[in-house]
This record gives structure tokens, C-alpha cells and sequence, in this order.
């Protein structure tokens, strides 16, 4: 018997202080001598600071073409860097398509249509193209 209560002590001292501290933690939802047109402090779970997941080589790299369209770049240069970066990182060769079709997609917002298939080129097969295609 005594070997149970220790077993129950010593699961309660482990868990019992990090129940104490997030039920405290999450409780204060407004604190009552703040009045109502300052900053009303808060807490909850969400306000935990995780660590932020990094972002994928991918998704690095897709957002940086498309920064480089949008800043008036030209798809035909965009899809250049796209291969070079394919061929000097071959990681990132799986990912190619989708990301030359999301090149095709915004050069369509950016240049219309029939502007943005004149750029079209055989960069990851046809995925640039058929990215202009499902836009237009």
C-alpha cells in the first residue's frame, strides 16, 4: 500500500504544478483594474511562443519567383532562375512543376493571358504553360 501512495505522490508532484500553472495562466482573461480604454491584457494557450517551423526550400524558393514577378520582372527571366536553381539544387527538381505553375498563374494576373503564354517555354515540361492556361 505504501508503495501505491508513493507512486500517486510522485505522479501528482509531477503533474500537479503544470496543472497550477497553465489553469492560472489561462484563467486571466482580463485583469480588473485595467479600465476599458487601455490595453486589456490577456493569456492563452495560443500566446505560447512556438518556435517557428522554417520554411521549406521550396516554398522559399516559390516565393522569391514570385516576388520577382511582381516586382516587374519578366516570367522568361523568372523561368530562368527557376532552372537554374532546379539544376543547382536537384532536391528541388520534384517541386518544379507546381512551382512553374504557380509562375504561369500570376505572370496571368500580371500580363493577361495571351502576354503570358508568349513567355511559355519548356521549363519543367509544360507546367508554366499550364499554369497560364488555367488562369486564362
Amino acid at each position: 500500500m505504501t508503495h501505491t501512495a508513493r507512486r500517486i505522490g510522485r505522479s501528482l508532484a509531477l503533474v500537479l504544478p503544470v496543472v497550477l500553472v497553465l489553469s492560472g495562466t489561462l484563467a486571466v482573461t482580463m485583469v480588473p483594474w485595467a479600465d476599458n480604454s487601455s490595453q486589456i491584457l490577456t493569456a492563452s494557450a495560443e500566446d505560447v511562443s512556438v518556435p517557428k517551423k522554417p520554411a521549406a526550400p521550396q516554398d522559399l524558393l516559390r516565393d522569391k519567383l514570385l516576388g520577382e514577378l511582381q516586382q516587374g520582372e519578366q516570367p522568361g527571366a523568372v523561368l530562368t532562375h527557376l532552372q537554374q536553381e532546379v539544376n543547382g539544387r536537384p532536391s528541388l527538381a520534384e517541386h518544379c512543376v507546381s512551382i512553374a505553375r504557380a509562375l504561369g498563374r500570376a505572370a496571368v494576373e500580371a500580363y493577361g493571358p495571351t502576354k503570358a503564354q508568349s513567355y511559355a517555354r519548356p521549363v519543367c515540361d509544360t507546367s508554366y504553360a499550364t499554369g497560364v492556361a488555367s488562369m486564362g
